[in-house]
């Protein structure tokens, strides 16, 4: 494998991480969002990887976003007779976000940001250290 798919396989890492961050984000903000902006209840959304050829070879394998896909947890209803969005019985549909879920996987998204940028910056140390070895 050559360096150049080092950056190329931490490179993906790092995209898809970030993509993770942002989604995970996303729904931390909409937490208490009674309605999403399809005048829905919002859904959470999670990320779905897949594994992804990088370079000309088969043994270079980085990760993509496959896709966001909606939460597939039940929704949570909340009783709130007063609130205009609630239902005859007074209970409002909530979005399905788990802060307790959401909080780790920004935990481990950002550890796992944190170790491909640290691959990429150990890659070029020692690209940097090989040419210096000619000089």
């Amino acid at each position: 494998m050559s360096m150049l798919n080092v950056f190329k396989i931490a490179g993906s890492a790092l995209n898809a991480q970030s993509v993770r961050m942002n989604t995970t984000a996303s729904n931390m903000a909409n937490v208490d969002s009674v309605v999403g902006p399809d005048g829905e209840s919002y859904k959470a959304k999670q990320v779905v990887f897949a594994a992804k050829p990088v370079g000309g070879t088969a043994d270079s394998i980085g990760v993509q976003v496959k896709e966001v896909v909606d939460s597939a947890a039940p929704m949570r209803m909340v009783y709130e007779p007063a609130n205009p969005a609630a239902n005859a019985d007074g209970y409002v549909e909530m979005p399905n976000v788990n802060v307790v879920e959401e909080m780790t996987n920004m935990i481990s998204a950002s550890r796992s940001y944190q170790a491909n940028a640290e691959v990429m910056n150990t890659a070029r140390t020692l690209i940097q250290r090989t040419l210096s070895i000619g000089q």
